[in-house]
């Protein structure tokens, strides 16, 4: 295969790497991208324009040892988060939703900044827009969501119409303002069901903290036919249900029973958390129309979040199919070497509560099944081992079959995201590994995640080598 069949098979899939604008600042726009372009083999930027959060924005996160680049000095009592570029006020006017320009970096506006660079490459540059807030923000008070004890929660309600409206022109706004060529949303939100139980890879469990009971839920509830009282009521009971089993106080017919018993008692649980998952879809449209508005052959992407990888609760209520029906591209997360951590957690989570009476390593190997998960670490290996590059490659397989041919699908790929002392800690072969399973799967590209403040550059160059590999092996 000569030199250009390379090249143009490699810009025949999306490369892309995520950054957020401090890296520029840091180390400078041309020299991030060359670095992006001879390492990475780019052909994408996944820049973070918004956010309030630390995992796509600021430097290295607090305590963790930092990359091989990029400044040595912690931004942990500077960072703050926003709008990474340049708010326009006249497309704000439908909101009480005031975000400012983000003021870690001074003035600078990042997409000013390096818009023109990446043109002048033949990159393409997508905006990552991340539903991460500080409470504080002007407005944001008037649109939290109220928890089940009726206290204001720090995420925003999905059906109050400032926030769909601030969606809208936070999309309208980057896409108008800027030469972009794409937009991808970052919104990593369970649902209530999900919550009450802790089905996830955190690591708290507080069931009364589930959302949302205000004023805009609840009017929405009425208008599919569902009983907010009802639902609440059952909300509690179920919340008795996750104190009671934390604490190993074992019902008389045991957790899983009471617990589906619970479900039959009041369905009203179940329809609360589909709920949520009609206002987080309807966001999705918003966001994908707003972009199309503004440009109609932008693209549009959704970052699927990790828990649908190894959660079949989480999975069941994610069709990849109807997901696809509202994007241009979808971004599975695939992290195999902090989900080795991420997924023990997960099942000592469920196995502290409905399943409490299933054996933690039994719970796992039935878990494994359901997930179709082969050959991975036992459960007190599983934070050292990490998940196989077989788990991507599975997992992509799985995710290009359910998308039906409805939209691009590129795998999420783990470069050195943090994991706690003693788990699994990405090297190059790692990541090279991870990126070349990804491709034999079938995938349209690969995203290197999460950001590029905390990746260390060998295993940047690992995965421009993998594209490049798997180019030519074509």
């Amino acid at each position: 295969m000569t030199t250009d069949n390379v090249n143009r098979d490699q810009h025949s899939v999306i490369t892309g790497i995520q950054a957020g604008a401090v890296s520029f600042v840091d180390e400078g726009v041309e020299k991030v991208l060359d670095i992006f372009q001879e390492k990475a083999a780019a052909n994408m930027v996944c820049l973070t324009t918004f956010t309030h959060g630390r995992g796509l924005a600021g430097r290295q996160m607090p305590g963790v040892k930092f990359p091989d680049h990029g400044s040595q000095e912690s931004d942990e009592k500077t960072f703050y988060g926003g709008n990474y570029a340049t708010p326009h006020p006249e497309y704000y006017s439908n909101t009480v939703i005031k975000v400012p320009h983000a003021p870690d970096l001074g003035k600078f506006d990042v997409l000013a900044a390096v818009a023109g660079s990446i043109k002048k490459r033949n990159m393409k540059l997508v905006c990552c827009l991340e539903d991460q807030w500080h409470t504080e923000v002007p407005g944001v008070s008037e649109c939290l969501e109220v928890d089940l004890m009726g206290r204001k929660s720090n995420t925003l309600c999905l059906f109050n119409p400032n926030v769909r409206e601030f969606w809208k022109a936070l999309v309208t706004d980057t896409v108008r303002s800027y030469d972009i060529d794409g937009i991808m949303l970052f919104n990593e939100r369970n649902g209530p069901l999900l919550n009450a139980l802790g089905a996830s890879h955190f690591q708290s469990i507080e069931p009364t903290r589930v959302t949302c009971f205000c004023d805009y839920h609840i009017a929405e509830a009425r208008r599919h036919g569902i009983d907010a009282g009802r639902a609440k009521e059952g909300y509690m009971q179920l919340a008795k249900f996750v104190q009671a089993s934390l604490k190993g106080q074992r019902p008389s017919d045991g957790y899983y029973v009471e617990f589906e018993r619970l479900l039959l008692q009041y369905p009203e649980i179940v329809a609360w958390d589909r709920l949520f998952d009609m206002g987080k879809h309807q966001v999705l449209e918003d966001v994908s129309a707003a972009a199309k508005a503004g440009k109609k052959d932008i693209q549009v992407g959704f970052h699927i979040e990790h828990v649908n990888s190894f959660n079949p609760f989480f999975r069941a209520t994610r069709n990849y199919e109807e997901l696809a029906a509202r994007a241009d591209f979808l971004k599975i997360v695939v992290y195999n070497n902090c989900g080795g951590e991420r997924y023990a957690n997960f099942i000592r989570n469920i196995g502290s509560t409905m399943f409490r009476d299933v054996p933690l390593e039994e719970l796992m190997g039935m878990n494994n099944h359901l997930l179709n998960y082969t050959g991975e670490a036992p459960l007190d290996q599983l934070a050292t081992a990490g998940l196989s590059p077989d788990y991507v490659f599975r997992e992509m397989q799985r995710a290009i079959a359910g998308v039906k041919g409805k939209s691009k699908v590129v795998a999420g790929i783990d470069v050195n995201i943090p994991t706690a002392e003693g788990s699994r800690k990405a090297s190059p072969e790692d990541t090279y590994a991870a990126v070349i399973a990804a491709m034999k799967s079938g995938s349209q590209g690969v995203i290197l995640s999460r950001k590029y403040s905390e990746m260390m550059l060998g295993n940047v160059d690992a995965a421009g080598r993998a594209m490049r590999d798997a180019a030519k092996a074509k």
